[in-house]
């Protein structure tokens, strides 16, 4: 009993460290990678770098990136750090969305 008593507070360190460390880094990169994984032609992002644009195209790992008029950079896809504009949602996406959110009706 006296030994459990002393690993205590090593184990309450332990979950601190993950609530407050570990978890959200862990959100961070999630969220990262969503943002990666969903930007498509005509959004305006930023990259790592700090250039500033708006795609053009999108061919699997690589995004054709207009910075100004016609100057284009092909940039990797895992560049993009931010996104200006919100996602464009396809109507049935937003037809669904739209039903959650009304729930069942009752008169």
């Amino acid at each position: 009993m006296d030994q459990m008593a002393s690993f205590l507070p090593l184990i309450l360190i332990f979950g601190l460290m993950y609530f407050l460390m570990i978890r959200p880094q862990q959100k961070k990169a999630r969220a990262q990678q969503n943002l990666i994984a969903s930007v498509q032609a005509g959004d305006e992002v930023r990259l790592h770098s700090g250039l500033f644009g708006v795609i053009n195209e999108v061919e699997g790992d690589i995004v054709w990136l207009e910075v100004a008029e016609n100057i284009e950079l092909k940039v990797l896809r895992s560049a993009v750090e931010h996104r200006f504009n919100e996602p464009v949602v396809e109507e049935a996406e937003e037809e669904a969305v739209e039903e959650a959110d009304e729930g069942p009706i009752s008169d």
